[in-house]
């Protein structure tokens, strides 16, 4: 079919893991690039390790990356009777066969195998035994794998490879208890949802082979395959818990754009020119799966760090507020008891990296009765700073339009007054309204509270130095 069609199928062992959405990522881009369709799968045939937990946690994760998918979720526990009839027709077309080899017996040819020196594979006890014959014992199935000969193919980033036949084993695609095994019910899904491209992680390269004689055993066209090579970490090792969060979402809970996410993980291994900042429908665009280099990314935090600063700073601040109220609900913050959120997100974008430092940045505003930050205290409240702050009161009362402007006139008439320099008035009148130093520009941060809370926190901090 000319339609391209590409699969993203995790196992729900656990949650979404950054380099599973990367894959994820790279299939969904080729996708929207070709018009084609992005297929969402399941892969849940370890049921003892497969959870609901894990499959809702995916869901999760894709969504709020915004990896829409086309078809699916499909399960594969919900096709067994697809995975046999496939097994059954290749026992009758004598491309696979019953093995009753028990586990003592294969343990005992691996040791032999490893005391001459050869590789441990299947020796091919049953491979010949006669086909059809009735034999109650518990058996596997194994595939009848060509004993000569090359199989190879032509990796979208990593080039070709090849793999020698006499080093692939009969694989077993039946257990004893029934169930399908991995690298058989990957191929039977694919061949079935007409998948043309394989993209996934280059841990995948070896089963590579043996999936492609499946295929040609069945008389399915191969996809093309694109291994995509794996994440580390700052040591250079495979990534994980050590290096940070490895969950998608544990970067949302730490308060990242999902936007952030997906331009930070498009450029671990892909690249375009010297651009760092991309949108979606720039990669859509742009993103070519050949660009995609053979050599592993490396998980460096400062760098999503400063993208998401990047779009917090030039994000929509509807949206930022709408997704900042669960980060100040669990600091039990009552947006009721304050100034609009919307305003004071415009006072934090400037300077915040994540919804978490928005977030802590944003208390002040809701919180009057603040602690004053103890060094603050030390240097600037004295009796002449609480004069200055009457004095702030009496002047700010008398504005007609309490805004920026106005705000600014009242500074700058006090320090034409008293010979102050604006900092000698800024950081104390700072610390009266926010309870320390460090805080968006003073003149934006009144205009946020308001005339009243303005005048009621400056009054407050010089009731304070009275009682020092």
């Amino acid at each position: 079919m000319s339609q391209v069609r590409l699969r993203f199928a995790p196992s729900p062992t656990g949650y979404l893991h950054v380099g599973g959405a990367r894959t994820a990522l790279f299939n969904w881009l080729l996708a929207k690039k070709q018009r084609g369709t992005f297929i969402l799968r399941i892969e849940d045939t370890d049921v003892a390790r497969s959870t609901q937990e894990s499959v809702d946690a995916i869901l999760q994760g894709m969504e709020w990356l915004g990896l829409d998918w086309d078809e699916g979720p499909f399960y594969q526990s919900e096709r067994f009777p697809v995975y046999k009839e496939f097994v059954q027709k290749l026992l009758d077309s004598g491309k696979a066969y019953k093995c009753y080899c028990t586990a003592e017996e294969l343990e005992a040819k691996r040791d032999l195998a490893f005391k001459e020196g050869r590789k441990p594979k299947y020796d091919g006890t049953c491979r010949n035994l006669p086909a059809g014959a009735p034999d109650d014992r518990p058996h596997v199935v194994r595939f009848r794998a060509p004993q000569d000969g090359v199989t190879a193919f032509d990796d979208l980033i990593k080039g070709r490879i090849s793999f020698n036949n006499d080093e692939l084993d009969d694989l077993i695609i039946q257990r004893s208890d029934g169930t399908p095994t991995y690298n058989f019910v990957v191929v039977i899904d694919d061949a079935t949802m007409e998948i043309t491209t394989v993209i996934r992680g280059d841990d995948h390269v070896n089963n590579t082979p043996r999936q492609i004689l499946l295929y040609e055993a069945l008389g399915y066209p191969v996809p093309a395959f694109a291994h995509v090579p794996m994440i580390l970490g700052a040591d250079k090792t495979r990534l994980s818990k050590r290096h940070g969060a490895t969950s998608v979402m544990a970067y949302r809970d730490m308060g990242f754009l999902p936007e952030a996410m997906v331009n930070y993980l498009v450029r671990l291994g892909w690249s375009h020119g010297d651009e760092e900042i991309f949108s979606k429908e720039d990669l859509i665009e742009k993103f070519n799966i050949e660009q995609v280099g053979r050599s592993a990314g490396v998980f460096n935090p400062d760098k999503l760090l400063w993208l998401n600063a990047h779009y917090i700073k030039t994000g929509d601040e509807k949206r930022l507020a709408d997704l900042l109220t669960p980060f100040l609900a669990d600091k039990g913050i009552d947006l009721t008891e304050g100034p609009d959120l919307i305003q004071v997100v415009k006072t934090l974008q400037e300077r915040a990296r994540t919804l978490v430092e928005m977030a802590e940045g944003a208390v002040f505003y809701y919180q009057r009765n603040f602690v004053y930050d103890e060094k603050a205290v030390e240097k600037f409240f004295t009796p002449d700073t609480a004069s200055l702050y009457r004095l702030l009161i009496g002047k700010l009362s008398d504005l007609d339009t309490f805004g920026h402007d106005g705000i600014e006139s009242v500074f700058k008439d006090i320090c034409g007054e008293k010979g102050f320099k604006l900092g000698q008035i800024a950081q104390p009148v700072r610390i009266a309204l926010c309870g320390g130093t460090a805080a968006p520009g003073i003149y934006e941060v009144m205009t946020v509270l308001g005339k009243e809370e303005t005048c009621l926190r400056l009054e407050r901090a010089a009731a304070f130095i009275d009682k020092k």
